[in-house]
């Protein structure tokens, strides 16, 4: 398939998730708390897309099974990254409008009895920044610099981890299964970099 295809293809398929939400509530299917189902909705596709994102490269160099090669995501990760940042954006839009009503005399109050806010704003920043400096002119005035600041992706995903985490108030089954996924991503570019001849 032509890349061109491939990028429409990717794209329209990556705002399903919204679609969805949109429809349920156009339905009233959100059930009895239509705020903290949307904010939760897009907080775990901001999740979702951030390991699709991250398992770019490892699919890329792992997989090798009957021709069946996964190079050609990469060309594609740079969107899949941008998606991560545009659910990110949604759910904090959904936060400061389903939740604070656009009041922000109260995020203050919200930051003590939801200290899991505090986590989520420098995450957010650091995506708003990688989305600003991932075009390829940003690439080129940045030079080595570029790859230094794309690899806060990795803080971004512990900070998105501990979001999570902290939110846990009865079952950490999610939780755990988050962490394991996020560290089995990040664990095999750790063994890569010390695999590096001169390393370990």
């Amino acid at each position: 398939m032509p890349v061109l295809w491939r990028r429409v293809l990717i794209f329209f398929l990556s705002l399903i998730p919204l679609a969805f939400i949109i429809y349920q509530t156009i339905t009233n299917q959100l059930g009895a708390d239509p705020a903290k189902t949307i904010v939760l909705f897009t907080g775990e596709w901001t999740i979702y897309f951030l390991f699709i994102t991250l398992a770019v490269t490892p699919l890329r160099r792992l997989v090798n099974f009957k021709q069946v090669h996964f190079r050609w995501l990469q060309t594609h990760r740079r969107m899949l990254g941008l998606f991560v940042l545009f659910y990110a954006l949604l759910h904090v839009t959904a936060f400061l409008v389903f939740i604070l009503g656009l009041d922000f005399s109260r995020f203050a109050k919200e930051l003590v009895e939801r200290p899991y806010i505090l986590v989520t704003i420098p995450a957010v920043i650091l995506l708003v920044v990688l989305g600003v400096t991932s075009t390829k002119g940003m690439m080129r005035r940045l030079g080595k610099n570029w790859l230094r600041l794309h690899k806060s992706i990795y803080l971004i995903a512990i900070l998105a981890w501990l979001h999570v985490f902290m939110q846990v108030r009865s079952s950490y089954f999610e939780a755990v299964l988050f962490g394991v996924i996020g560290v089995l991503l990040l664990g095999v570019r750790w063994y890569w970099y010390w695999q590096k001849p001169g390393r370990g």
